[in-house]
This record gives C-alpha cells, sequence and structure tokens, in this order.
C-alpha cells in the first residue's frame, strides 16, 4: 500500500490558490533554495505518514468552508511532485470527492508528470530562475527536470499561476525581471503572474537546526518596488 510523509496541514490558506484552501505540507525536497522558508521540509524521513484514503478523509472535514469560497486543496512542501505515487492516489481520491486540487511546485521530483497532471485543477508554479547559470546559483541543482515539468504542463494544457521570489541582489534587477517575462511569455495557459517579495520569516529556523542561512544579511525585498515591477513589466 502506497503511503506519503506529510510534515503539516494548515486550514486557512488564503494565498495558495482560488478561495479558502486547506494546505497540505508534503516532506522532501531535493532544492536547496538560498532563500528557502521551510528547510524543516527538506529531508525525506520526517513528517507524518498518511494512507491517501486516510489524509482525503481528513481534508473532507473541511470541505463545506472551502468548497463555498471557491477554494479546495494545495498540495505543496517541501515538493509534493518527490511523492508521485502518493501525490497521484490522493489526487484521484480529491476529484471523486469533487474537490478542487491545485498543485504547489517548482517542477523539481520525478514519476509521471502527465498522470498527475490530468487531476490537477491548477498548478502554481514557481520558477527559481530561467538560465542555467542563475537557477543552479539559487538552488544548487541543474534546470532541467523543472524544464520536463514545464514540457509536461505544455502537452497537458495545464492552467497554471507563475510565481516568482524577488530578492535584493540576486533577482531583482529590471534586467532579470524583463528575461523573466520573455521566458513566461513562451509558455502558454497562465492565468496569472506574482512576484513574491523575499522576507525574513524562515530565519530563525535554520538557527533552531543549527545551519547556515545562504542569505544573512539581506534585507527583505521592498513590496512596493514589487508592485511597481508587476505593474510596469508584467502589466499586472
Amino acid at each position: 500500500m502506497v503511503t506519503g510523509k506529510i510534515h503539516s496541514i494548515e486550514t486557512m490558506g488564503l494565498v495558495d490558490g482560488p478561495g479558502i484552501r486547506v494546505v497540505v505540507f508534503f516532506q522532501g525536497c531535493a532544492l536547496r533554495c538560498k532563500y528557502c522558508h521551510n528547510p524543516d521540509t527538506w529531508a525525506q524521513s520526517g513528517g507524518e505518514e498518511y494512507t491517501p484514503e486516510e489524509l482525503v478523509k481528513k481534508l473532507e472535514r473541511f470541505k463545506s468552508y472551502f468548497s463555498t469560497s471557491g477554494g479546495g486543496v494545495t498540495f505543496s512542501g517541501g515538493e509534493p511532485l518527490r511523492q508521485p505515487e502518493f501525490l497521484l492516489e490522493v489526487l484521484k481520491l480529491c476529484k471523486e470527492k469533487g474537490i478542487h486540487t491545485c498543485i504547489d511546485t517548482s517542477g523539481y521530483g520525478f514519476g509521471e508528470y502527465n498522470e498527475i497532471l490530468k487531476y490537477t485543477d491548477l498548478v502554481l508554479f514557481d520558477i527559481k530562475h530561467y538560465t542555467k547559470e542563475g537557477y543552479k546559483n539559487i538552488t544548487l541543482r541543474e534546470i532541467d527536470e523543472s524544464l520536463n515539468f514545464i514540457e509536461a504542463m505544455k502537452r497537458n494544457n495545464t492552467k497554471m499561476w507563475i510565481r516568482h521570489v524577488v530578492v535584493p541582489g540576486l533577482t531583482d534587477s529590471e534586467e532579470h525581471l524583463r528575461g523573466l517575462k520573455e521566458f513566461i511569455d513562451t509558455i502558454p495557459n497562465v492565468e496569472k503572474v506574482e512576484l513574491l517579495p523575499y522576507h525574513l520569516l524562515g530565519a530563525n529556523k535554520y538557527e533552531i537546526m543549527k545551519i547556515n542561512y545562504p542569505l544573512d544579511g539581506v534585507n527583505a525585498m521592498d513590496k512596493d518596488l514589487c508592485k511597481k515591477y508587476e505593474k510596469e513589466i508584467f502589466n499586472i
């Protein structure tokens, strides 16, 4: 029987897709993003174990309030695509129950993406960077798997919202963001683009876990400047 590791469940997500959403944080992620605010989700060995049936039964408890808002369930992490068999079974059960499904992902997983996307209503796609060099600098990994997932979304006509974290001195230049806009323009079915200002809310976790914080000393991103870029570059 397939089981999955879940880090935590948030029952009042307001920024993780349309409507009010239950957000399920999967355990495990292969990326090591410099600005990651959930390093406690990296290890595959942590979290609480669920069967697909157990998880969906728990999610159904909240269906009455998230469905009336046009919401549903968002699978985040960590990286949900690192547990593809479990994710697929959960998605299938959600569809049987009439629950709107969303995956919040960087596209760095493994498995049969085509099958997973058949049961996914929306993808919140986190673009770390659009060049090989920039991607590796931010994540310490290669960009290829993320590009594979983009191709799978193209094949499946997957609706998506694109997100990009804007970090001072790293991804905040106009040149970079205009290049990002050109890259996004090559991807169909993009319904929304969000620039997320870098914040310091997860920095204390590194201290607790006794690991170095890669962006120590970097200030939070100016939210007003992010809004300016959204308007001037992305016409939002």
